[in-house]
């Protein structure tokens, strides 16, 4: 029976999708107006494919402007949040500013990047490292504070430094919260880029979108859009491969739920 529910809940969604796939596919072709400012989901497979050579060498630059900001971000927010978690002044110092910085849109720094860096890939990276950056820091902090204080009274008690009790007993114990933060910005990390192309550049998905925007082929919009959604799920599909190898007692864990 549990195996049952499980296919049920799986299936579910992907039923909510055939629906509501359909219903968009019957409008548009039943109307000519909407047919053409909403293309069906035929329209768009169809020029997905007929545009992929185009299109794929936009994804690469885009794709690669995301895994380095992400994978900067990652490192980033790793070292702040040692280094806020280690010394209390710190934290109370920097995490206000750092909530602050997050109520600035990310749409109004990039022009200012784009002026102070120039229109290569430097801009969009920190684009793509600040979008990334705080849900990362923030989960791994609240990952830190979490952590069983008996285990850390017990680990002092034994005698064991800081170093010690962080790499035993903090790090690990803060490594789901570390992924839910790392999941998260690893789908901001394409968005971030896209954004990012939206205000200047030559290549990528955002500069391919803007120019089919501009010309009205709303087909070629909708393709470069199911492209952005494919590398993002992709990334976030990547997050669970790394997860699972870090936390190899986290898989056990799902195995035995579903079972």
């Amino acid at each position: 029976m549990k195996k049952l529910a499980n296919t049920g809940n799986k299936l579910l969604p992907w039923a909510l999708f055939i629906v509501l796939t359909s219903f968009w596919q019957l409008v548009s072709e039943t109307d000519e107006f909407i047919g053409r400012l909403l293309p069906s989901p035929v329209d768009i497979i169809t020029t997905f494919f007929r545009e992929l050579p185009v299109i794929i060498p936009h994804g690469v630059v885009t794709l690669n402007e995301a895994l380095t900001g992400f994978g900067a971000s990652i490192v980033l927010a790793l070292l702040l949040a040692v280094m806020m978690d280690a010394f209390e002044p710190l934290y109370k110092a920097l995490y206000p500013l750092i909530l602050v910085s997050q109520t600035v849109p990310l749409i109004a720094l990039a022009p200012l990047f784009l002026l102070w860096f120039g229109f290569g890939q430097l801009p969009k990276i920190l684009i793509v490292m600040l979008m990334c950056f705080f849900p990362v820091l923030v989960s791994l902090l609240d990952g830190f504070k979490s952590v069983d204080s008996d285990l850390l009274n017990l680990m002092r008690s034994m005698g064991a430094g800081r170093v010690a009790i962080f790499r035993i007993v903090k790090f690990p114990g803060a490594m789901m919260s570390f992924f839910s933060g790392v999941r998260i910005a690893a789908t901001y990390s394409i968005m971030g880029a896209v954004i990012s192309e939206w205000v200047g550049g030559s290549r990528g998905l955002g500069v391919y979108m803007i120019k089919v925007k501009n010309s009205f082929a709303y087909d070629k919009m909708f393709a470069a859009i199911l492209l952005v959604v494919a590398l993002s799920m992709a990334m976030f599909k990547l997050t669970d491969v790394v997860q699972n190898m870090a936390m190899p007692w986290y898989r056990l864990q799902q195995r035995n739920t579903g079972e």
